[in-house]
């Protein structure tokens, strides 16, 4: 029985916000009920609708130092940046919580959508603001543990490098190196923030995740526990390929339309939606599979909706013109209003659990490696997580050397030692 990592909120703000990135597409069993993109416009193609801006490569998180700065060669001993923190021998600079902060306050305003009080906005940045710095520290740690278990993931980054690439519809790497710079954003740091994602998500899932297990009666018991929680109007999951014709000349668009036909017969011959999604699909949820997303009746388009709402599970619909392009819409699940029986909600109650059971043994685990690791922050800091201020010893980075090296020669670099 397949389950999905659908983290908690702290733990996303834990696994930084990737540009643009690709997210695993939902189980097709049963969808989550979020949508993670609009459904697309279905104007008929004389209508006039407004032209969609190519998206812009998204601005990452803080890239992580490696090395303290250096005073200035005049001799005048100038602080050129702050050191908040030290893990192991990596640091954490004043420029990078700050920059954490300010993601945290964005995302407490992108959560709360227009939907919370003033006061209710204020309370969820700070919260979030006040557990910066120990996330910070907690992706560090799980970074270098990647790099001790020996995990590569250079295939993975150039990987996800392509699909930031297609995403924004950039021709080649240079275009997109050439994106980032313009963004005002280091290259290297853009992919070492990459690197570092893909480095904590694989130590989660293999010294975290692989340990979580859910059984079928675990999901029956929640479920015979919780069922006034699965009462829902009628709803459709969808998901969709889309083919772009805008910005092409007319002689390109029985090409198109030809290219559209014959993926629907692909699709109806026995291939995998998912995959020619990824692969051919010109939507922002192609890395996804194209999923849409669940609806409710009265969210989608008049002429989409009399359309999904009547077909079955996994149906397809025949191509479909718009003034955007060309597009096959597929219904992965439907919902009638009412208490949905438990084979509708199976995988969503297995996420519940899953990320349920992941917050705690997660937190644990960091909680061990910074035993194994040395962790010290600057006075008049916090981390929400604990920590001594202390001076820091020079040591290996890998958390299993660490004990053994508490005999090594010290040196300050919060100032005299108190």
């Amino acid at each position: 029985m397949g389950k999905m990592m659908k983290k908690t909120l702290w733990i996303a703000g834990l696994l930084f916000a990737l540009p643009l990135a690709a997210q695993n597409p939902p189980a097709q069993g049963n969808p989550p009920a979020q949508n993670p993109q609009g459904p697309p416009t279905l104007e008929a193609p004389t209508t006039e609708a407004p032209q969609a801006e190519a998206p812009k490569p998204a601005t990452p998180p803080p890239a992580k130092a490696t090395k303290a700065a250096k005073p200035a060669d005049s001799g005048e001993g100038k602080v050129v940046e702050e050191i908040v923190a030290r893990v192991n021998n990596e640091i954490i600079t004043t420029s990078e919580l700050q920059k954490a902060r300010k993601a945290a306050a964005e995302e407490a305003q992108q959560d709360c959508n227009g939907k919370c009080t003033q006061e209710q906005l204020q309370v969820a940045v700070e919260d979030r603001e006040k557990f910066a710095l120990r996330d910070l520290i907690d992706q560090s740690l799980l970074a270098q543990r990647g790099k001790d278990m020996g995990l590569s993931v250079e295939a993975d980054v150039i990987k996800q490098l392509d699909q930031i690439r297609i995403q924004n519809k950039l021709a080649d790497m240079d275009a997109l190196e050439k994106a980032v710079t313009q963004e005002g954003l280091n290259w290297d740091d853009f992919k070492n923030n990459i690197r570092n994602k893909i480095l904590t998500q694989q130590v989660i899932q293999r010294e975290v995740g692989s340990h979580i297990t859910i059984g079928h009666d675990d999901t029956m018991k929640y479920y015979e526990e919780h069922k006034n929680d699965f009462v829902k109007p009628e709803e459709v999951a969808l998901r969709a390929i889309e083919i772009s014709t805008e910005g092409k000349k007319d002689s390109e668009i029985p090409d198109l339309k030809k290219k559209a036909e014959d993926l629907l017969k692909r699709i109806n011959d026995g291939e995998d939606f998912a995959v020619l999604a990824k692969r051919f699909s010109d939507g922002q949820t192609a890395q996804q599979g194209g999923y849409l997303g669940v609806y409710k009746r009265g969210e989608l388009n008049k002429q989409l909706e009399d359309m999904v709402f009547t077909m079955k599970k996994n149906q397809l619909t025949d191509v479909i013109e718009t003034k955007q392009g060309f597009l096959i819409m597929q219904v992965l699940e439907r919902y009638e209003a009412g208490v949905q029986p438990y084979d509708k909600v199976e995988n969503e109650i297995m996420d519940h659990l899953y990320s349920e059971r992941m917050e705690p043994a997660l937190r644990d685990y960091l909680k061990t490696l910074r035993e194994q690791s040395y962790v010290v922050i600057k006075p008049g800091y916090q981390d929400m997580a604990g920590g001594g201020n202390s001076e820091i010893e020079e040591v290996s980075a890998t958390p299993e050397q660490t004990k053994e090296k508490k005999q090594h020669k010290k040196y300050i670099l919060f100032g005299p030692k108190t």
